[in-house]
């Protein structure tokens, strides 16, 4: 199964100076704790530093507030235990749409330190979006007080398909600006930091089975619906990647064969149905200005007709597409996600009907649809679990 995409070294800015350096041995210490408290002597036989380095590296982490120390007895002999605190490493989270960016940063326990959102441009280009991750990063660093060296990687979100062969954003992404370009690399040298990039309904999935309260659901979907609408799956217990990493396309299922022209080039897709740019655009007919998914929301709790509509339509749509899947992979949990979670039952509702008139009945009985209770926070929050998942810590 291939892994998410990411890169095999991480740089660090002139390599030979010896604030680098201590960065460097204070990340290989790091590494070691991240399995568990462990004595001076130990680390120093783990990393091959001597102990008076990792004496003095550890005194660093201390001061920092990275870790902390205890005298215990080893082998008869006194040691220094020392042990991580819960932000002595921390991961990045960053999730980049069509129209926003989120960074969080988390803890070991899984507790988000802080986090931001912001707005980007209709139509940035990659460029644009990474300098903008890099400045709420350090805004985040800064305000909450972690150090850099505490960071252990970041974790990317990119709205559309990532060829995992060459590391690049693939024909269909959400954002076609990013298309062709190797993201994992850019992102590296942007942040100086190891990086992890993953379509954002994947870590839609994986924030459902770590921060989520699916973590004993071994065959998950996560069905995110926004300006493009993709799916990340979670099979026996573990992410599905597929041949080359392009995987969940269900926005380009065809639903209609003679229906609209979809950006893929293909007729009937989707997302052309029901997408949020499609409910958009239907809605905004008359209206002063164009609406937003948060106006969506707004509108059908209000029990606008006009509204109830497009989203009954969307739901129908979207259960056709559901019952074809499940009936393909028979998923215990389908979790929906994106802009619109906060309709809640007004959209799950013919999500349903249209899942249960299109599966095999016992599959549609059986399934469970739920909204997230994640927000739009998942994808973000499933991007700095995807970090430390890469360091061997799992939640228990």
């Amino acid at each position: 199964m291939p892994s998410p995409t990411r890169s095999t070294r991480s740089r660090t800015k002139n390599p030979g100076s010896q604030s680098a350096l201590r960065h460097l041995n204070q990340q290989r210490i790091i590494e070691c704790l991240l399995a568990g408290p462990s004595t001076q002597a130990e680390l120093a036989r783990q990393t091959g530093l001597s102990t008076a380095t990792v004496s003095n590296i550890v005194k660093i982490m201390q001061d920092a507030g990275l870790a902390s120390t205890e005298p215990i007895t080893s082998s008869g002999r006194r040691a220094l235990n020392v042990r991580l605190n819960s932000n002595g490493a921390v991961a990045v989270g960053i999730d980049f749409g069509r129209r926003h960016l989120r960074v969080v940063l988390a803890s070991l326990s899984y507790h988000v330190i802080a986090e931001e959102s912001v707005l980007l441009p209709l139509g940035h280009h990659a460029e644009e979006g990474i300098q903008a991750a890099v400045g709420v990063l350090d805004r985040l660093l800064a305000s909450s007080g972690v150090e850099r060296s505490a960071l252990v990687g970041a974790g990317v979100g990119i709205p559309g398909p990532i060829d995992r062969r060459t590391g690049t954003v693939a024909q269909g992404a959400i954002l076609p600006e990013w298309v062709g370009i190797n993201i994992l690399k850019r992102l590296e040298e942007a942040l100086d930091l190891p990086v992890f990039v993953d379509n954002d309904a994947n870590l839609g999935a994986l924030s459902e089975v770590t921060w989520g309260p699916h973590s004993g659901v071994s065959n998950l979907m996560f069905l995110k619906i926004g300006s493009g609408i993709g799916a990340g799956l979670i099979l026996n217990g573990v992410p599905y990647y597929g041949n080359v990493g392009i995987t969940g396309e269900i926005g380009h299922a065809t639903i209609h064969e003679h229906g609209l022209i979809c950006r893929c080039g293909n007729r009937g897709c989707l997302e052309t149905i029901a997408s949020t740019t499609t409910m958009i655009e239907l809605l905004s007919r008359g209206e002063d200005r164009p609406l937003t998914p948060g106006d969506i929301v707004r509108k059908a709790l209000e029990r606008d007709s006009a509204t109830l509509r497009v989203v009954d339509d969307a739901g129908l749509a979207v259960g056709r597409a559901l019952g074809n899947v499940a009936n393909l992979i028979n998923p215990e949990v389908i979790v929906v996600g994106g802009p619109l979670a906060g309709l809640g039952e007004l959209l799950l509702d013919p999500i349903r009907r249209g899942l249960i008139r299109h599966a095999v009945p016992v599959i549609g009985e059986t399934t469970t649809l739920t909204m997230s209770s994640l927000g739009d926070r998942a994808e973000a929050l499933g991007a700095t679990a995807l970090v430390f998942q890469h360091a061997g810590i799992r939640r228990n």
